[in-house]
């Protein structure tokens, strides 16, 4: 009661009091994903487009907020006071919370986010609350996993808030990890980047300084144990995973492109909230295998924060508790680098490299991700070389192959001759199927003319080599939908031995950039009527839909089993066999309504070890995971107020 008494009186006096007042609670947050709740009070004559901007640093010009809301998401907005709760990142830096004052006579329709919604404006400020920080010696975050060039060892990467020795402790029991590796530091500063917004105020913000420590000696296939962090400062919450086995007979991976992240704020880029579901389904099929060994690949366009600073913590804390868990490996896309000053821009790609990675230049991306292999070429200024381009590794009975989109493959560049090379290399005995991915797709139904060129080159100049080396499938990104093809040389399927025929070994291709971003192309109309809305679904094209979701592989010796799995329900949606002669079976597919959102195919699921796995998980809690990111996505954040919507509109940007 007297608690009761003492809030009703702060009530009457601040109501009472002329001036709006901006409070938060708690002062100090423990780790990324933790939630304020911010509450305001006696906002004179409200207005419908009121609004909240998110500061970070708190010293921030107004105009460069990181984010906003308007106030009117609160129910009791129109008598002056209201709350939202908002989980926050951590951004090594204190936040702050400023309310403004915007009217409909104010909006400047030339000042627009990636959604052509206006930016609000701040020329009337109402209010500014207090500064808001993350509690110190927690150790550090963003934790994700790689595997590196050696069988033996797993890589791991995380942020701090300053360069002070960190290191990794790591062992077989959890109570007793007593190796350790010392961890090597690096950083990126604004004169690094290569343009606004990256490298303006509006986008940068300090990264802070990224560390990268390897485990060594690991044993095959074993759980381990490990924290991250240092006596002084802190260390992490204890992970685990469990370590590669070349050796096995059993490859699991979990493959998608194009996911990006969410935050519960709008912004000034498009956000992907579906990029949560996502990270939900993966989590569960992971805890679901056990002490099976599993990794990730995400085949480019990877936070989407295309210089917005900011967008990268929210990424890497979105993918902790999965990239905590399994190696988290990456290929570069058009939102990591693009822009018109890179190295390589030849004159065939004039239309097609624009202004995708807002300035960034592949920056971030070469320093956030340290994935296996020595690949790097020019950024074309005093940044550090962009890296991550081109890889391979064996896990388990599958060679994987990665390469750039974005990088010189043309005969007689360094990466035609690594891809050349590397296919010729692989021991099909040991690894009887080869997976290649890359990030724009050789093959697409989509109507996306402005890769023509690229595509044709890649017919030219790869199409060959995956053809001659047996290549199983080859994965892409870049189209916000999931496509299936026939296995396919030239535009020519292959015969695939369903009628007792001989099968052809061609690659499948697929592609899978239907993790998150939500601008979704449409098919590719009729030759003789292109204007009308009818997207027939070619011979060569199997399976079509439309839904987010995301990819599994589970391969042995025998056998690869690949499956799509749809965000709305985690279950699959389509599925094909290759074996390892390179037949392909079972995946003849469907397309019901034309191939506009099939959601079945005459595929036959195959009722693997890993799909009962699943199928038992699905019925598990995912306590964990929905705390840590809940309140991530906010349906509202697009919503303005003054009587109508502030709807988002699609655009031509991939």
């Amino acid at each position: 009661m007297i608690a009761l008494f003492c809030f009703l009186l702060f009530l009457t006096q601040t109501l009472a009091s002329s001036t709006p007042t901006l409070t938060f609670s708690p002062k100090i947050l423990n780790k990324s994903g933790d939630t304020v709740l911010i509450k305001w009070y006696n906002v004179p004559s409200p207005s419908k487009l009121d609004w909240l901007g998110i500061y970070s640093p708190p010293d921030s010009h107004e105009q460069n907020f990181i984010g906003y809301k308007f106030l009117s998401t609160s129910p009791s907005w129109a008598q002056g006071w209201g709350s939202i709760s908002l989980p926050l990142t951590n951004l090594r830096s204190n936040y702050t919370f400023r309310i403004f004052r915007w009217t409909e006579s104010e909006i400047n329709p030339k000042k627009h986010d990636h959604d052509h919604n206006p930016i609000p404006g701040t020329a009337h400020f109402l209010a500014q609350s207090e500064q808001l920080g993350f509690a110190l010696g927690r150790g550090p975050e963003q934790v994700h996993l790689a595997y590196t060039d050696e069988e033996s060892e797993m890589r791991v990467m995380f942020v701090a808030g300053d360069g002070e020795k960190r290191y990794v402790r790591y062992g077989e029991r959890e109570k007793e990890m007593s190796d350790v590796a010392v961890a090597r530091v690096e950083r990126y500063e604004v004169d690094h980047l290569c343009h606004a917004p990256a490298n303006r105020s509006e986008g940068w913000r300090d990264p802070g300084w990224i560390f990268d420590a390897v485990m060594k000696g690991l044993k095959k296939g074993v759980r381990y144990y490990y924290q991250v962090g240092s006596d002084s400062k802190g260390w992490s919450e204890t992970y685990s995973f469990v370590s590669r086995n070349e050796d096995s007979n059993e490859t699991i991976a979990f493959l998608f492109g194009d996911m990006g992240t969410a935050t519960p704020y709008t912004t000034f880029v498009r956000t992907q909230d579906e990029s949560i579901s996502t990270m939900k389904w993966i989590l569960r099929d992971i805890k679901a295998l056990g002490d099976k060994p599993a990794f990730v690949s995400h085949i480019g366009d990877i936070s989407y924060a295309r210089g917005y600073s900011w967008l990268w913590d929210h990424f890497f804390t979105q993918i902790e508790p999965v990239a905590s868990r399994v190696a988290y490996h990456v290929c570069i896309g058009n939102h990591e680098y693009d822009w018109p000053s890179q190295p390589w821009k030849p004159d065939w790609s004039q239309w097609i490299y624009g202004t995708d990675g807002g300035g960034e230049c592949g920056v971030p991306y070469s320093l956030k991700f340290h994935m296996p292999g020595n690949s790097s070429e020019p950024t074309g200024s005093h940044a550090p070389a962009t890296r991550n381009l081109y890889y391979s590794m064996n896990v388990g009975v599958v060679h994987f192959v990665y390469f750039s989109t974005e990088t010189n493959f043309l005969k007689g560049s360094n990466q035609y001759n690594f891809i050349k090379h590397d296919l010729a290399s692989v021991d099909r005995k040991k690894t009887p199927f080869v997976v290649v991915q890359g990030h724009r797709p050789m093959y697409t139904t989509s109507n996306e003319v402005r890769d023509t060129l690229m595509r044709e080159k890649m017919l030219e100049h790869l199409e060959p080599l995956f053809v001659k080396y047996n290549v199983s499938i080859a994965l892409w990104g870049h189209v916000h939908r999931y496509e299936r093809f026939c296995p396919l040389n030239n535009f020519t399927c292959g015969s695939m031995g369903l009628n007792g025929e001989e099968g052809q070994a061609f690659p499948v291709h697929i592609v899978i950039g239907m993790a998150g971003q939500d601008w979704q192309p449409i098919w590719e109309p009729r030759a003789d009527h292109p204007d009308d809305p009818v997207f027939p679904q070619p011979y060569r094209s199997l399976y079509r839909g439309g839904e987010f979701g995301y990819t599994r592989l589970v391969a042995t010796k025998e056998k690869l089993t690949f499956s799509y799995v749809g965000n709305h329900d985690g279950e699959v949606h389509d599925t094909f066999e290759i074996l390892a002669s390179g037949q392909v079976l079972n995946g003849d597919g469907d397309s019901s309504d034309g191939g506009i959102g099939s959601t079945e195919a005459k595929s036959q699921v195959v009722d693997s070890t890993f799909s009962w796995y699943v199928k038992v998980a699905s019925v598990l809690v995912l306590g964990t995971f929905v705390g840590y990111v809940l309140g991530f996505v906010s349906h509202s954040r697009k919503v303005a107020a003054s009587g109508r919507n502030w709807t988002p509109v699609k655009s031509d940007d991939t």
